[in-house]
């Protein structure tokens, strides 16, 4: 009964932000949406596994981030070392796997409609040539709206360093895109004398 419970927690607290996890997870693998896919996949699984220690009531979208962050950060350390081995699935993981487009087709994100009428794909295409420490700040802080403090967390690092990745990250991204900028017509170019 309890197991069912803290089963019934997770598809409601955790299911929801899957579609912010891949945005996310996307932004890390610098576009690439084979291995975004991936640590969605390796991401959930891992806090399906960890969910009876998740505190109800606490910030999930988060907690999922960090996770997500994490495996990222091992699938780099490990690349080339290690042989992938299929493991056996656990049946009821399968389920929740299956029935999770299902879910984000139910829940549809009206933030990732607001946020793809704004950013498109040459915009994305320069955050995620930003280097990684830059890129992490710039999307969790201006893509998915963490807070300092937040970003802080899910990085484990000062919120110092947190606002001073994220300042370098979008003076670096105003380099890059303001050609982009001055084409679109969202500035004018500078005249001289």
């Amino acid at each position: 009964m309890a197991g069912e419970l803290a089963k019934r927690g997770f598809v409601e607290e955790a299911l929801p932000h899957m579609e912010a996890v891949h945005r996310f997870a996307l932004r890390l693998a610098a576009g690439d949406d084979d291995e975004a896919g991936d640590l969605v996949q390796e991401t959930y699984l891992r806090a399906y596994r960890a969910w009876e220690g998740f505190q109800p009531g606490t910030n999930a979208r988060a907690w999922l981030f960090t996770i997500c962050r994490n495996v990222f950060l091992r699938s780099r350390e490990r690349r080339g070392r290690a042989v992938e081995i299929p493991v056996d699935v656990d049946p009821e993981v399968e389920a929740l796997a299956a029935t999770a487009g299902v879910w984000e087709a139910m829940n549809a994100d009206p933030e990732r409609a607001f946020f793809d009428s704004f950013v498109d794909a040459d915009v994305l295409r320069e955050v995620d040539r930003l280097p990684e420490p830059y890129r992490e700040a710039v999307v969790l802080v201006d893509l998915e709206g963490f807070s300092y403090d937040e970003a802080r967390e899910m990085l484990s690092l000062p919120v110092g360093t947190v606002k001073s990745r994220l300042y370098r990250g979008r003076r670096l991204l105003q380099q890059a895109l303001y050609a982009y900028a001055l084409e679109m017509g969202y500035v004018r170019p500078e005249k001289r004398p």
